[in-house]
Parts: structure tokens; C-alpha cells; sequence
């Protein structure tokens, strides 16, 4: 079901996107392109997504949650993670998954910039850590204005993650991988090449070689266990404290699902943890037709239209945040 769903070929109504470039630190900048209802009113949720390892604010899902949220009523935000989506010249560095503060940055941009009163966000696999490890990280002071949290196949144990591709099964899957990282490396290392060198290291044939040899040490890391011990967001989801949508597929071939049992992500009351038999890896295509037919994609946004309208509902008429304050 994972290959299957990289080449169902899709279509998708959006509007045209507006480009915005989030400060995330003091010399690098995230590219997000934006779909704003009409008035860009500041109590219209927001739902901000972030995409996988390789993949891009264009990737077919990231365009299918958009697609579906902003028809129910959502601005939608689709995000760049560092480098990814040709966007190399905004940062010096590479990517990561530790890096959960770029979406703090983005988030406190959102609310103190624009004055957006409802936030969501969602995150696919890498991303899906990313937005679990920002949400654990705020432990039991979540911002106002982050209603939720939603992840698919979030790689919670990357070192788990970095032995299941080893397997023979995931040859493709590690080639693939493998291809794209060191392709993107090569492009960044031309661009500052006093920064990044291309030689200093052997063969790279595993996303675990890549991460000891150029990852860790580029991030300050020993290697690669100790950058995964600390990128990995398993050890903050008993900190979850904001309503968080979790879905992952028992037989997702290389995000483990024993992993999520292991942090806890069932016996957290904030988490809504979802694991049906099968899905692939962020796949989920389901035998309906119409919204149904990704899965997963409907389930974000049902998820977090009901925290959103199930917030307004318990509101005075005529309220919010911004009169509140008057």
C-alpha cells in the first residue's frame, strides 16, 4: 500500500498559493505557501502541515489535507521544511528531526504577527515526529491558541526507524531515501562549500550511515544513536498535554508500531491513538471513493473541525480572544 500510494495520481482544487517566509532563526527561513479564506479573518482556524523525510509542502497528502481543510472552512498553511521544496538558499544548515522549533517559530509568528486565534497542525512521518515533539515540549503549557495536533506515522523511535529499513523488504524504500539526502548534501555542499565538504567519508548506502556521517556531526551529535535519542519525540508523548489525533498502521514497513506502545500513546488521555491492521507508510487508501478514498487525510480534518467547532460552540456569541482583550 505505501508504493501504491506514491503513484495513484492525483488532482487537486486549491486556490492560487500566497508565498510567506517564516524566521525561524536568526539565518534561516521556512517557506510556506498559503491558502486564506476570504478576509483572512483572525478567528478562522488554521491547520499548518508538514511534510516527511523528501518529501515537500507539495506532496500528494500535504495537497490532500489542504484540499480538504480549506473546503471545510480551515486557512491552510502548506510547510517547507528546512531545505526541501528547492528551497536550499533560505538556510546555511541541513534538516533534522530534532528541529521542533521551527514549528514553535512558525506558531508564535501565526499568533503575535498575524493574531490567528485557532491553530492546528499535522505532520507526516519526519514531520509527524517534528509536530509530537513540539506538542510533548509544551508539556502542560500549551499556548491558547493550539487547539490540536495531529500525526500519521509519526517516527517517534528513529533508531528503530533507521534498523527497520535495513531489512531486505525495504531495499527500495532505503535507496530511495538514501538518493535524496545525499543529492540534497551535494547541492547544499555547492552552495557553501566552506560549510559542507563531499569528501571526509566513505560509501553511503543506509539512512543510518548518512545520519552518522554527515547528520550527527554536522548538528553537534557524537553519531547517529545519540542525534536519534534526542531527536525522537517517544520520550515527550506522556507529556502530551493538547488534544492530539496519533494514527499509525500496525503494519507500516519500517515506523514500527511496537514503538508507539512503548511511549505510551494509548494510555495518554490527550491522544487519540488510531492503529487499524493495515495502511502502509502514511498510505491509507481506503476501497471508498470521493473524501474517504485517503483515509487518513479525512480523519485530520474531522479531527480537528470538531475540536474547532466543538471550541466555538462553548463561546459567547460575538467572542473572541480580540475582544476579549478590549
Amino acid at each position: 500500500m505505501t508504493i501504491v500510494a506514491a503513484f495513484v495520481p492525483r488532482h487537486f482544487s486549491l486556490p492560487e498559493a500566497e508565498a510567506r517566509l517564516f524566521q525561524v532563526d536568526s539565518f534561516s527561513r521556512l517557506l510556506g505557501k498559503c491558502h486564506w479564506q476570504a478576509g483572512k479573518l483572525r478567528d478562522t482556524p488554521v491547520i499548518v502541515i508538514v511534510h516527511g523525510l523528501e518529501g515537500s509542502a507539495d506532496s500528494y497528502y500535504v495537497q490532500g489535507i489542504a484540499e480538504k481543510a480549506f473546503r471545510r472552512g480551515f486557512h491552510v498553511v502548506r510547510l517547507n521544511q528546512r531545505n526541501c521544496g528547492g528551497t536550499e538558499k533560505l538556510t546555511p544548515t541541513l534538516y533534522n528531526s530534532a528541529m521542533s522549533g521551527d514549528y514553535r517559530a512558525v506558531f508564535e509568528e501565526l499568533t503575535a504577527v498575524d493574531g490567528f486565534e485557532k491553530i492546528f497542525f499535522a505532520g507526516y512521518s519526519m514531520g509527524g515526529n517534528l509536530v509530537t515533539k513540539m506538542a510533548g515540549e509544551y508539556g502542560e503549557d500549551v499556548p491558547p491558541e493550539l487547539l490540536g495536533v495531529c500525526s500519521v506515522c509519526a517516527a517517534i523511535d528513529l533508531s528503530a526507524c533507521a534498523d527497520a529499513l535495513e531489512r531486505k523488504d525495504n531495499v527500495l524504500y532505503q535507496r530511495h531515501f538514501v538518493k535524496g539526502l545525499m543529492s540534497r548534501y551535494t547541492r547544499k555542499a555547492k552552495m557553501f562549500p566552506d560549510r559542507y565538504s563531499l569528501n571526509g567519508f566513505g560509501p553511503i548506502r543506509t539512512v543510518r550511515e548518512f545520519d552518522d556521517a554527515i547528520t550527527a556531526p554536522c548538528f553537534g551529535f557524537s553519531g547517529a544513536e545519540e542525534y536519534y535519542e534526542a531527536a525522537g519525540a517517544k520520550k515527550v508523548i506522556p507529556q502530551v498535554r493538547v488534544p492530539m489525533l496519533m494514527i499509525t498502521a500496525e503494519d507500516d514497513p519500517f515506523v514500527p508500531y511496537v514503538s508507539f506502545l512503548v511511549a505510551g500513546a494509548e494510555k495518554n488521555p490527550s491522544i487519540q491513538f488510531v492503529a487499524p491492521e493495515h495502511g502502509g507508510h502514511c498510505a491509507f487508501i481506503s476501497n471508498q471513493s470521493g473524501v474517504e478514498r485517503f483515509w487518513a487525510e479525512q480523519r485530520i480534518v474531522e479531527f480537528c473541525e470538531g475540536i474547532w467547532r466543538s471550541n466555538a460552540a462553548t463561546q459567547p456569541k460575538g467572542f473572541s480572544r480580540e475582544t476579549a482583550k478590549r
